[in-house]
């Protein structure tokens, strides 16, 4: 997994900037609305959003919902990452 790697790599951790990038806030609206649908398993279908438009060969799209994806695995995670103030 991503957030394993990184945090072997960094002795402070990740960084939110190293695990995803959201661009603007539709994507973390797109993100909403898939917890709101999916629950739990908003993240599979991320996860398949991105794969559909890798396969129709668009970087654009694939780059969005992966990283909607990575920005929800995030989310479901039981510790925080990043800088805690």
């Amino acid at each position: 997994m991503v957030l394993v790697w990184l945090s072997a790599t960094h002795e402070k951790g990740p960084g939110l900037e190293e695990i995803f990038y959201i661009a603007d806030r539709n994507s973390v609206d797109r993100a909403e609305e898939l917890v709101r649908q999916f629950g739990m398993q908003a993240i599979d279908e991320a996860a398949a959003r991105s794969r559909h438009y890798r396969e129709l060969g668009n970087a654009i799209r694939f780059c969005e919902w992966r990283q909607i994806e990575r920005f929800l695995s995030v989310l479901a995670l039981d510790m925080a990452v990043g800088t805690v103030h």
